[in-house]
């Protein structure tokens, strides 16, 4: 064909934000966010993102300029998913879990102009800001979020307005919002969970956010108006794009500041709560909460670390209906799932558990999944067991890793991003994840899986949480080394050997965890996922074993 080209009629740059003026038209009388008390409707959500983001323009905020956000699941958090993006501005959401030190680097590292800090937060920015080099570079300006009840703030530093209402106010509800001039520009500025010691700044982009946002609400099939409990972190991989999907079908957001078991269940009787997120962790919390309990089914969409098969079997026997998913911060959110196949409800538990547990496949925004040999680049056999590294592409991964090019192109090479999980494809298709790179155990030449080891140990019914690592052996080379909490209310504790004789019986020798260490609570991040690295520094303090023979 001639004279087909494009236009500014058909090629506008695709970004999420368009999502809220279309709320505010479709569903602008419906409501939009609930916490505690309060309530706004979507036109009143609509109007409060127009006005924060024309006052956060009048302070001089403009164009891939870096606004920092740290707070809990708020309205202010929600708002701002819009309000910065609205300006031509990146979001960066932080981790609420940060000491001052690592906040300090991500701060410094992002140039971030302008901070909304939560008024439970304010202390660790304060202290933050304090370990800038204060000579050469220029301390970012502070918004305090802070709710009615709480008292006003002494001595406050570089804080433009008291509060975060106060700026808002001043704002105009006509603002015209800055649209991005490319579907490349930056939305957002996410760093890696911590779960390493060396967490990177992830930029994604308006088209990618968009890709990412569309495909989720496919994926999980979420029908228009479904109301939503945010117990998974906003700042977690940007909600897994969720922030601009309820606004995109006119969702009902329920806030809430903590992840406690009898609030959830509270808050999910109470709003008639049909959607949720969050890591395994959060499964684990509310499958051992047995005085709880649900009024209707809630669909919940689980990613992280796989979640092992008798937590499945607990939270779904108690009426949840598991999603399980497959994201990192550098696609924005869950991009392979678990699609289920309605001739598996014929199996029994424990073989649907196994299924559910696998990661699954692509979604339709992601243009190729592949599990590769990270040695010759090939495809691995497709035989459920022959390992290799899972490598991905399409338009929600991440443009690149801020001011590291070196990083980038470490991950990002041949056509492919390379996650750095190690998993297996099944002859159906479906992807499981076997460990990250990093966590792949080498014992005797064999390489072991701490997930499957982990989910062995998940199936003692007095274990709570568990996270498996290598320890050094002079024999072996490494072994694998268990770290565990119990559950409450155990009476009679199994001892580390007993733990060892339970997992003897389940699993190959060589597989089997020759070191137990017992805790009262493994460390974790705020996404909920457990810090090995943590532990593998305290595995490796305990010196090599010396009698391992297997």
């Amino acid at each position: 064909m001639e004279n087909q080209k494009a236009s500014p009629a058909n090629s506008c740059p695709l970004t999420p934000l368009g999502f809220l003026d279309r709320a505010a038209t479709v569903y602008g009388d419906c409501p939009s966010v609930i916490y505690n008390d309060t309530t706004y409707t979507w036109s009143q959500t609509h109007r409060r993102c127009l006005q924060l983001a024309s006052s956060l323009s009048s302070l001089g905020i403009k164009r891939g300029d870096v606004v920092s956000v740290i707070a809990p699941n708020i309205p202010a958090m929600y708002e701002l998913y819009f309000a910065v993006p609205f300006t031509g501005a990146v979001l960066n959401s932080i981790n609420t879990r940060l000491d001052a030190r690592t906040a300090s680097v991500l701060l410094l590292h992002s140039e971030s102009k302008l901070i909304f800090v939560d008024v439970m937060s304010l202390s660790l920015i304060r202290e933050a800001i304090s370990l800038f080099p204060s000579d050469r570079v220029k301390r970012p300006l502070l918004v305090l979020i802070q709710e009615d009840e709480v008292l006003p703030i002494n001595d406050p530093i570089n804080i433009v307005y008291d509060s975060y209402e106060e700026l808002l106010g001043k704002g105009d509800p006509n603002f015209k919002w800055v649209r991005p001039e490319t579907e490349l520009d930056p939305i957002t500025l996410s760093y890696t969970s911590g779960t390493t010691s060396d967490p990177k700044g992830v930029v994604h982009c308006h088209k990618g956010a968009f890709i990412q946002t569309v495909t989720s609400l496919v994926d999980w099939s979420i029908p228009s108006q479904p109301v939503y409990l945010w117990t998974l972190p906003m700042f977690h991989a940007n909600g897994w794009s969720f922030p601009w999907g309820m606004a995109a079908v006119g969702g009902t957001n329920i806030c809430l500041r903590k992840v406690d078991p009898s609030i959830v269940y509270g808050l999910i009787n109470k709003h008639r709560v049909t959607h949720m997120c969050g890591a395994p962790v959060v499964l684990n919390l509310l499958s051992n909460s047995p005085n709880e309990k649900l009024l209707r089914p809630v669909d919940i969409l689980t990613g992280g670390a796989p979640p092992p098969a008798a937590i499945l079997t607990r939270i779904e026997s108690l009426g949840f209906l598991v999603t399980h998913g497959y994201g990192l911060t550098e696609t924005g959110g869950v991009v392979i799932s678990c699609a289920w196949k309605p001739q598996w409800n014929r199996f029994p538990a424990t073989e649907r558990a196994k299924l559910k547990a696998r990661q699954g496949v692509g979604n339709i925004g992601l243009v190729e999944v592949d599990v590769l040999d990270p040695d010759t680049g090939e495809r691995v056999k497709r035989d459920g067991s022959t390992i290799g590294e899972i490598v991905l592409r399409g338009g929600c991964v991440m443009l690149g890793y801020l001011k590291d090019p070196e990083g980038t192109s470490k991950c990002m090479r041949n056509g492919w991003f390379y996650t750095g999980d190690i998993g297996v494809m099944h002859p159906d298709g479906y992807l499981e994840i076997k460990d990250r790179s990093k966590d792949v155990i080498i014992s005797g030449g064999e390489n072991l899986s701490s997930v499957e080891v982990e989910s062995v140990l998940y199936t003692n019914p007095a274990v709570n949480e568990a996270a498996v690592v290598a320890r050094p052996d002079e024999f072996w080379g490494e072994t694998p080394c268990a770290f565990i909490s119990f559950k409450d209310g155990i009476d009679c504790k199994p001892s580390e050997r007993e733990i060892i004789e339970y997992c003897r019986k389940k699993l190959p020798h060589y597989m089997v965890p020759k070191t137990v260490v017992i805790e009262q609570e493994l460390p974790k991040t705020a996404t909920g996922k457990i810090q090995k690295h943590l532990l593998r520094d305290v595995a490796r303090g305990l010196g090599p074993s010396r009698v391992s023979r297997m």
